[in-house]
């Protein structure tokens, strides 16, 4: 990606990317802005268990799940291997992560509240080679590769590696190697399809209006399938939908008493449980409220 600087006689002025001095300065600014980037609390830097050493410990509460992150400099490893070794590490050693967890945050997280299922590992570095980026296009794998460039003047960019739509699965890959297979089985990444699987087309067709109507409020607006819920985030989760038999359930992730909604279509859910982000949901059956509900969700961009 190129950047720009426009001077004032409106002349384009690249702006150079400068090389980071050491690995840990990437560490750094993502430890120091982790909910700002990733939506994630930090638990530990430099987490060591069995030997091995975690560059950072991550929690992910709208998920309940464990994130590990890993930053790179070294062009020349596997992303795949090392991914599905931390990760296996991470199964095999449930109760050390839940009691640094605990002792560095002061909580009292048990093993049942975390979705071991929705662990990952995110891998960090200034640029990807080709071959890795291949090997981590599945599209239910759960490894993540971000970007991270510095810039003149301390600009930073950050930028997640986003996989192909054509991203096939990797369970064949997995199911011929004992240790991939193991980890395979109890991480799952889920997708749209399986949210959409043995709907009606109807209900189909009216995520589909709906889901559209979202991407077009805003450019980068991303797709997310969670164990729960689709969600659609830009920077945070603006909206989530959960697929019903007969319709849909739609979140807006704005708090209590901060939607303007004179039609009173939302329902407030404070203080009830529910599955999506924010206090706000409504059920749809057909898209004759749409372009209204579109105007709330406008509202948490």
């Amino acid at each position: 990606m190129q950047l720009f600087n426009l001077n004032k006689n409106s002349k384009l002025v690249n702006v150079k990317e400068k090389p980071f001095r050491l690995e840990k300065d990437i560490q750094n600014i993502f430890e120091f802005n982790l909910q700002d980037i990733l939506g994630l609390v930090l638990v530990k830097s430099e987490f060591t268990i069995k030997n091995k050493r975690i560059d950072t410990l991550a929690y992910d509460k709208q998920s309940n799940a464990f994130i590990i992150i890993e930053y790179k400099r070294n062009k020349n490893i596997s992303v795949v291997d090392q991914g599905f070794t931390y990760l296996s590490l991470m199964l095999e050693n449930k109760a050390d992560f839940i009691i640094e967890y605990n002792e560095t945050l002061k909580s009292n997280l048990k093993r049942q509240d975390v979705d071991w299922s929705q662990s990952r590992v995110i891998f960090v570095s200034t640029s990807f080679t080709e071959n890795q980026k291949t090997a981590t296009n599945f599209k239910d794998i759960a490894i993540e590769l971000w970007e991270i460039k510095k810039y003149d003047n301390d600009l930073i960019s950050i930028n997640q590696i986003k996989k192909s739509s054509s991203a096939e699965s990797i369970k064949p890959i997995t199911s011929s190697n004992s240790k991939l297979a193991s980890v395979s089985k109890e991480i799952k990444v889920y997708t749209e399809d399986e949210h959409l699987e043995g709907k009606p087309e109807e209900v189909i067709e009216l995520y589909e209006n709906y889901k559209q109507a979202i991407l077009n409020l805003a450019d980068d607006i991303e797709v997310k399938a969670n164990k729960q819920y689709i969600a659609f985030k830009k920077d945070k989760n603006l909206s989530d939908i959960v697929i019903l038999k007969k319709g849909l359930k739609i979140f807006i992730n704005i708090s209590k008493g901060n939607l303007d909604d004179p039609k009173g279509l939302m329902r407030d859910v404070s203080d009830t449980g529910h599955w999506g982000n924010g206090d706000y949901e409504t059920i749809v059956k057909n898209d004759a409220n749409l372009e209204y509900i579109m105007s709330l969700i406008k509202q948490t961009i």
